[in-house]
């Protein structure tokens, strides 16, 4: 019996192409939370980013974001895990030889030392706004969850993560790849959060689409990849259903019998 639901935001519960949450999808929530089957956020966003998205008539019972780093629900903090200090030193000191536009996400704030074309490019493909420059050395004395390098070679990739060793990559655009601490993830994330609320791992289910959905693919009890996801993820979940756009995610719950109907 499944008892708790994960949803990635981008390209599983909110389409790029209407910038919206299908009518479908919102009717499913509401009838998990009928149901008292528990839903969860699990994206790679920062709690500001989400704000600004058109997810704020959604209930969820708690997110996990920033790819697992930071969870919590409408009453604490959950769970978190900051990037390892001496791996910060190392991006920023690297960053002030051979600059190149980076997001430092903290657990209420997120900015870039600057933007260029490829940011623009990035931020415009996930509908969200120019991150707020800042100075980067504030990672010396704040807690630093995830690293966002754009714009970066594979070489230089391979060297920041070289300078990070307590860290690991996913790439989520061909111009931008999230660094978190090499034993997060996702799946860290739903494991906290379900030691939290008392569930079982086999009464676990998600959704998603992109690379770093694939941890928490290998990690619950059934996996649904969206119709609108690379190979790669479709290949890692336990079934595919259709494209956000084309009613996914209420497809795949009847499917599995955890809905009725529309």
């Amino acid at each position: 019996m499944i008892k708790a639901i994960f949803f990635d935001i981008d390209g599983t519960i909110l389409s790029h192409h209407t910038k919206q949450v299908c009518d479908s999808t919102k009717k499913a929530l509401h009838q998990l939370k009928e149901k008292g089957i528990y839903t969860f956020i699990a994206t790679g966003r920062h709690i500001s980013e989400m704000r600004d998205l058109p997810i704020q008539d959604l209930e969820f019972e708690g997110y996990i974001t920033l790819n697992g780093q930071y969870c919590y629900n409408h009453k604490e903090v959950i769970y978190d895990l900051p990037i390892h200090q001496d791996d910060i030193r190392n991006i920023i000191q690297l960053i002030n030889k051979h600059p190149f536009p980076c997001i430092f996400v903290e657990d209420e704030l997120m900015y870039i030392n600057y933007h260029n074309q490829a940011v623009k490019i990035v931020q415009d493909a996930i509908s969200t706004a120019l991150p707020d420059i800042n100075d980067l050395n504030r990672g010396y004395t704040h807690p630093i969850y995830q690293v966002i390098p754009y714009d970066i070679t594979i070489e230089t990739e391979d060297h920041i993560l070289q300078c990070m060793p307590h860290c690991k990559r996913t790439r989520w655009h061909e111009l931008a790849i999230d660094i978190i601490p090499q034993n997060g993830g996702k799946q860290n994330g739903i494991k906290e959060i379900l030691h939290y609320y008392n569930i079982n791992q086999n009464e676990t289910m998600a959704f998603g689409d992109g690379l770093n959905d694939i941890d928490m693919f290998e990690y619950v009890e059934c996996a649904i990849a969206m119709g609108n996801a690379s190979d790669e993820v479709k290949k890692a979940a336990d079934d595919v259903t259709d494209d956000i756009d084309q009613d996914g995610i209420m497809k795949a719950l009847i499917k599995h019998h955890i809905l009725d109907k529309y």
